[in-house]
């Protein structure tokens, strides 16, 4: 069948996602199973979106090209919004535990690529395309994977890599969900903890109204004012990230030492953030950088999966199955044995696992709802809901992109 290519200009691009993201909100809002696995809605549109597409190509031999040059810029945005959101003064609410389980974290990241590497090449794959279906898309989840997927296609020459990480994005969404509740409930069980009863269940909220993640707090309104500060700060970190990208300056660089744009973005947030706040005492509107981040990622991830091309997969289906699944177990694994020791082998340490199989092989809302998962049951963990927002949100990237890098850079 001849293929013709229709190009979407970026404006129509962007009309186009709006409506995937609309279908997908009243997709979760109207299927049961969407909600419980907390599947973000810009995937469950455009899931849907490209399956149409796919139909559309395969009855007509058209294929649609959607602009990808606003995608680039709600990308930064994104992790712009993410090193802006870290506060490293947080570190101290955390303590010691928030440390070691950074460490604990950050040493699966290494195991995660590991396994997707080795994986890959002993079943004739690119050694990259295991980095695709290791933490670029299970720890790192869809944001991640459209941003790195951009890039080992132009920059590495790896066909379909966006649409390869769209699926094992979701695929690892939908997993993260079902492992991190039984997993939990397990160790819970081998430490002997009963479950709670309804009586101690309401003696303990007067307990949870102290607890800052789990319970929401009193915001300021956005205002025009706030939303011209919190831009400022989103064009200063994409600013400083199209610097560092220029031939000017990566000429200084080593020439293996490749950092993407990305990276620079949420870097340069970090260090703007933690500046401002604490050498010059400003008030960081956290919540416009939230609403910002947000609709930029729900952006971002509607024109990606609008250019998912089902069709390039299917070449790839059973090597990356194969790779999943390896790499469920071996996360199973590492909660089991390595996250519950390490974190105290006690009933917050079996939280925290539970926190960890949702983002180690999904995003931040499957880990919290893993983890109200088992505090429904056996009574609340404190610990687990100060520790696990606070890697999931933001901490994770920042070592997930270190790690990537090092990885890539050691691959090429």
């Amino acid at each position: 069948m001849d293929m013709k290519t229709i190009i979407i200009d970026p404006y129509y691009t962007l009309i186009v996602a709006t409506i995937v993201l609309l279908v997908g909100r009243l997709l979760v809002h109207k299927i049961k199973f969407l909600r419980n696995f907390n599947i973000p809605e810009p995937v469950a549109g455009g899931l849907l979106a490209a399956v149409f597409i796919y139909l559309l190509y395969t009855a007509t031999g058209i294929s649609l090209e959607f602009n990808t040059s606003l995608q680039d810029a709600f990308m930064l945005f994104f992790f712009s919004s993410i090193g802006l959101s870290a506060d490293f003064s947080r570190l101290k609410a955390g303590g010691r535990g928030l440390i070691i389980f950074l460490g604990v974290v950050a040493l699966f990241i290494v195991v995660q690529n590991s396994v997707g590497v080795g994986l890959a090449s002993a079943l004739g794959q690119n050694p990259v395309m295991g980095l695709i279906t290791g933490s670029i898309t299970l720890t790192g989840g869809h944001g991640t994977a459209g941003a790195w997927g951009k890039i080992l296609e132009t920059d590495y020459g790896i066909k379909g890599a966006t649409d390869l990480g769209m699926a094992s994005a979701t695929f690892g969404l939908v997993l993260g969900g079902l492992i991190g509740g039984p997993i939990a409930r397990k160790l819970v069980n081998n430490i002997g903890k009963k479950p709670i009863t309804e009586k101690q269940s309401t003696d303990t909220v007067a307990d949870n109204v102290v607890e800052v993640f789990e319970n929401a707090i009193k915001q300021r309104l956005i205002t025009s004012k706030s939303a011209i500060e919190t831009m400022a700060l989103f064009a200063a970190c994409l600013s400083f990230s199209a610097i560092m990208v220029s031939p000017t300056v990566t000429a200084f660089f080593p020439e293996r030492f490749t950092i993407p744009q990305f990276v620079w973005a949420l870097f340069f947030g970090v260090l703007l953030r933690n500046v401002l706040t604490r050498g010059f005492s400003v008030n960081m509107f956290d919540r416009a950088i939230d609403v910002f981040g947000n609709a930029s990622l729900s952006l971002f991830l509607g024109i990606a999966l609008l250019n998912l091309k089902l069709w390039q997969l299917l070449d790839l289906a059973l090597p990356m199955l194969i790779i999943l699944a390896v790499q469920t177990f071996v996360m199973c694994s590492y909660a089991y044995f390595v996250t519950f020791r390490l974190m105290g082998s006690n009933y917050d340490a079996a939280v925290l696992s539970a926190g960890h199989c949702g983002f180690g092989m999904g995003a931040t809302p499957t880990a919290v709802a893993n983890m109200q998962s088992v505090t429904e049951r056996f009574g609340p963990s404190h610990k687990a809901f100060l520790i696990v927002p606070m890697v999931g949100a933001f901490f994770i990237d920042f070592i997930n992109a270190f790690i990537l890098t090092t990885f890539i850079s050691l691959l090429q």
